[in-house]
């Protein structure tokens, strides 16, 4: 109970100060054409590539997203862990924006930001949800992860959809059901989008037509929101196709650091769900006759219940796994080893002596310093290895015992390949 008060008083002073900063800069977002993109996987890709698209047609547009917010030439940071800035922060974007003659504002929002009131106040013009699957549910110690259920967390997403004009959801989503009813019982009217070749929906892109069929299922989706949103603001289909041809994913998203003697890749991903369908497409695309290493680990103090899950779909695609930190705050890292080793045994994966170098399929080990995990994973590769390191991506920092210490993947990476390999 003390907690629920707490995060309420918490959210009504996100309220107040929202709407003063509505206040102090003008209700920016009525001068701009504001397009909000939320969902559990996908939702970066999907707001840089509406945002791309926008500036290929022409358009004068700025981003707010988890890599950064960006205003014309000007780049600003938005913060450790954050995908939707402050209140002020915010605001201060939106008007800059409008200062620069911003026409199209593309914002990434998190149900955190919307329970939060972190949006309150910007009229949205357009909204789409890319996904909902399990995340940020009740932790063990019912404090520390933000949603006591599924259907808070979902319900929190679909806000933002009823906050906008026009809304898009997914048809081939498994929650298109529940989204539809819930939309029906508030009366607003949505669109909807697919990509699936049996799909019917009202946007549709023809991957096939422009020769992008082959791409990723998860890509797919992410640009059939993106496509929807663009087509109802009056782009042709050329003009998507072509950014979908030319669209270069945002950092840390599938990004290859490396690829000389071994190719080393880092992704964000660190969801169940991101798990199931981004480690397969590496595993066939990159590693389908070599092995595939990969590094992980899962938030401490957060949403335990997918970590059987992330072991299981890592070791069902990687050939070594090493356990590691990701943000495991105050909790006890052993312990989110071991339940994210109960998917791995499942898939008969054996642990492997740390002070042994072993170059077998089907082992795993498990270090805490993720920089010494990554050093590893480096002197086991060989020439033709794909090393992969999921969940920290683009993040500054790793949160250990109450403070963030500095961190960057893609040096700590290049750092290691460089001294092996040269």
């Amino acid at each position: 109970m003390l907690r629920v008060l707490k995060r309420k008083a918490k959210n009504f002073y996100h309220l107040v100060i929202g709407l003063l900063a509505c206040w102090y800069y003008g209700y920016p977002s009525k001068k701009l054409k504001l397009i909000g993109i939320t969902g559990t996987d996908g939702k970066t890709t999907t707001t840089h590539f509406i945002y791309d698209a926008l500036v290929k047609s022409g358009k004068k547009a700025m981003i707010v997203s988890s890599v950064y917010a960006k205003i014309g030439d000007l780049e600003y940071d938005t913060g450790l862990h954050t995908t939707t800035p402050s209140n002020k922060q915010l605001q201060f974007f939106l008007a800059k924006a409008v200062s620069e003659k911003i026409e199209y504002a593309v914002l990434e929002v998190t149900a955190h930001a919307i329970d939060q009131n972190r949006i309150i106040g910007i009229d949205f013009q357009s909204s789409g949800i890319t996904n909902i699957t399990a995340e940020h549910i009740m932790s063990k110690d019912k404090e520390s992860d933000y949603f006591s259920t599924f259907k808070k967390y979902r319900d929190t997403k679909l806000k933002l959809l009823l906050a906008s004009q026009h809304c898009f959801i997914n048809r081939d989503d498994s929650n298109y059901s529940y989204i539809k009813s819930f939309l029906f019982r508030h009366n607003k009217k949505f669109f909807t989008y697919g990509y699936k070749d049996e799909t019917k929906a009202d946007y549709k892109f023809d991957f096939k037509r422009y020769g992008l069929n082959n791409l990723p299922e998860f890509l797919k989706e992410d640009f059939s929101l993106g496509y929807s949103i663009l087509k109802h603001l009056g782009l042709s289909d050329d003009q998507i196709a072509e950014a979908m041809k030319t669209f270069s994913r945002p950092a840390g998203r599938l990004e290859v650091v490396w690829n000389k003697q071994v190719t080393a890749i880092i992704d964000f991903a660190h969801t169940q769900n991101a798990f199931k369908t981004v480690l397969p497409y590496i595993k066939n695309n990159y590693a389908k006759n070599s092995r595939l290493i990969h590094i992980f680990g899962c938030a401490g103090q957060r949403d335990f219940a997918k970590r059987p899950h992330m072991g299981y779909y890592s070791s069902k695609n990687a050939d070594i796994v090493i356990l590691t930190e990701e943000d495991f705050r105050n909790e006890d890292i052993n312990q989110i080893f071991a339940e994210i080793e109960q998917g791995i045994v499942k898939n008969g994966f054996k642990l492997a002596d740390i002070k042994k170098i072993e170059n077998k399929a089907g082992i795993y080990y498990k270090i805490a310093d993720r920089e010494q995990a990554i050093k590893l994973a480096v002197e086991l590769s060989q020439p033709g290895d794909v090393i992969l390191a999921t969940g920290k991506s683009h993040e500054k920092s790793l949160a250990r015992f109450g403070k963030e210490w500095p961190w960057d993947e893609k040096k700590t990476l290049l750092r290691f390949l460089q001294a092996k390999y040269g």
